[in-house]
């Protein structure tokens, strides 16, 4: 495992905004660099779903609360080892009196020479931008820290950008990974996925979900079986509540299975399991390219549209065939009857696993996102 062999402090702000996507992005930024050797405050205004996500905790990372304003001890901690990086995930704004210490902090002492090094983590996407404005400066021109120099930092799948989150372990953990052990242990009948073909199910509320149960309770995925393993939250209830419509699942081909809430960890595994993978926002897009399984993606849905660019131009690095796009758009829809939709064919699969596999090939080959910080931070201090 890579480690640092001078640690520095790198204090990551985060806000929970919706989903628990924008928390569980920092808490595997924030472990995957303590996993280096790095030393990290994480600082969240709603750490509840750190309880099942990461109920272990990690050596090396310390929550602290980040409400209205932080605490007195809690500054008297930066005070004791001031930060060397600064990152507010997602554009949350570091909180003032933070900035406001930091600055003291360097004018009344020389223990460091510089000003920590400020990071906005951007959201992840593969369109143009992303390369365009990756490792861009911005100069504040107002508060408590007027002069300083803000990065801007780009995740992404390209190697002009961040790259993407990615443990040094993953392909070891990947490889160890008893698939049979797993299912078993979740009461998974299927486990030796020859009676069933296995699907994940993370997602918002999508209109075509009904009509998709439907087709797989009469004809199942290929005339083979489909075993349903739903996600806790927004995804156990939209299956709910597809249950009141006309059309009757839960029998013939199709089989559901409600999981409980799952750390990070068992998340990777579930993904790791199924045959197909149905994830939602940014934190699960990449674990299911890491899975190296067919998977299908529920984007975050925003009221002007501008997600619909976001999924094409996902498609578009992703090289997926024309299947594989129409699913997406029908998955995507803002109704049901948005747009069409066969059902699926035997070749279809083949087809999306071949282009997974190489997707993922290729971002393998990039620098992942821990490693593109920790080097921007060397060149850049």
């Amino acid at each position: 495992m890579q480690r640092s062999v001078n640690p520095l402090q790198w204090d990551i702000f985060c806000k929970v905004i919706d989903n628990f996507g924008d928390i569980g992005i920092c808490w595997r930024l924030a472990a995957d660099l303590a996993s280096r050797g790095q030393r990290v405050r994480l600082w969240v205004d709603d750490g509840s779903a750190l309880a099942w996500m990461a109920p272990l905790g990690c050596d090396g990372v310390q929550v602290l609360p980040w409400s209205v304003a932080l605490r007195p001890a809690d500054l008297h901690s930066v005070a004791a080892a001031p930060p060397d990086v600064m990152i507010e995930a997602f554009g949350c704004q570091i909180a003032p009196e933070f900035i406001a210490s930091c600055v003291r902090i360097q004018g009344a002492t020389d223990q460091i020479s510089t000003s920590p090094l400020w990071l906005n983590l951007e959201y992840l996407s593969a369109e143009p931008y992303a390369e365009r404005n990756h490792g861009l400066p911005s100069l504040v021109q107002h508060g408590p820290a007027a002069g300083w120099t803000k990065w801007f930092f780009y995740p992404g799948f390209s190697a002009k950008t961040g790259g993407l989150l990615r443990e040094p372990n993953l392909a070891a953990r990947q490889a160890a990974f008893d698939r049979t052990t797993w299912l078993h242990a979740h009461g998974v009948e299927a486990a030796d996925g020859i009676k069933a073909t296995l699907v994940s199910l993370f997602c918002y509320e999508p209109p075509a979900l009904a009509a998709l149960l439907h087709q797989w309770a009469k004809s199942g995925i290929n005339s083979k079986p489909v075993q349903l393993l739903v996600a806790s939250g927004r995804a156990t209830d939209a299956v709910l509540a597809a249950a009141q419509q006309p059309n009757e699942y839960g029998r013939g081909q199709l089989s559901i299975s409600y999981l409980p809430l799952l750390s990070q960890t068992d998340f990777d595994y579930l993904l790791w399991a199924c045959d197909i993978n149905f994830v939602r926002g940014e934190d699960s897009i990449v674990r299911a390219i890491w899975a190296g399984k067919p998977f299908v993606w529920h984007i975050y849905p925003q009221d002007d549209g501008v997600h619909s660019v976001k999924l094409d131009a996902f498609l578009d690095m992703l090289g997926a065939p024309p299947s594989l796009r129409d699913l997406h758009h029908h998955w995507n829809a803002p109704d049901a009857g948005a747009a069409s939709h066969r059902p699926w064919q035997p070749s279809d699969l083949t087809a999306w696993q071949q282009t997974v596999s190489g997707a993922r090939a290729r971002l393998m080959a990039n620098l992942d996102l821990s490693s593109s910080l920790m080097e921007f931070v060397s060149k850049n201090r």
